[in-house]
């Protein structure tokens, strides 16, 4: 029961079967940055990100369609890549009557820590398709693996 004089109100948020089972300690901390905002607020929302990494680079992919290339700011200081944007909905067709959006808008942002075998000034950026495609190349000078021969 609420109670009026102190103006409690309740909130419904999204059910994840996962949410109690993190993969791992940084997909918990990466969940609880990201995604507290959307429970909070509700104007802002969390891309879908797949991460690839090959023998030369290293891939980030967002998952947002809608937007326009301008509509994005990456920045990379010290290892940590942020890719933030902002989808914005659109009112200016008043002839129509929406009965549900699922898509999401508002304000994104995301930020990864890089390793320290990654070549920061040659970072590579591309939209297509919905897609943001972010290539970190590695530096093959800071190789982060190494074999050792025991004499």
């Amino acid at each position: 029961m609420l109670n009026p004089k102190t103006k409690n109100t309740m909130s419904i948020i999204r059910y994840n079967a996962n949410d109690f089972v993190p993969t791992s300690f940084s997909n918990l901390v990466d969940r609880f940055f990201n995604e507290s905002m959307v429970r909070a607020g509700g104007s802002s929302f969390v891309p879908k990100v797949d991460i690839i990494e090959n023998e030369k680079a290293y891939e980030i992919h967002f998952a947002v369609p809608g937007l326009n290339k301008d509509d994005f700011n990456i920045e990379l200081k010290e290892n940590y890549l942020t890719v933030s944007g902002e989808r914005k909905l659109s009112n200016e067709k008043k002839d129509k009557n929406f009965h549900s959006i699922e898509t999401n808008y508002g304000s994104f942002s995301r930020s990864f820590s890089l390793p320290e075998n990654v070549d920061g000034t040659k970072v590579q950026a591309k939209y297509n398709s919905g897609i943001l495609e972010l290539t970190i190349p590695k530096d093959e000078k800071k190789a982060l693996k190494q074999t050792i021969k025991v004499d």
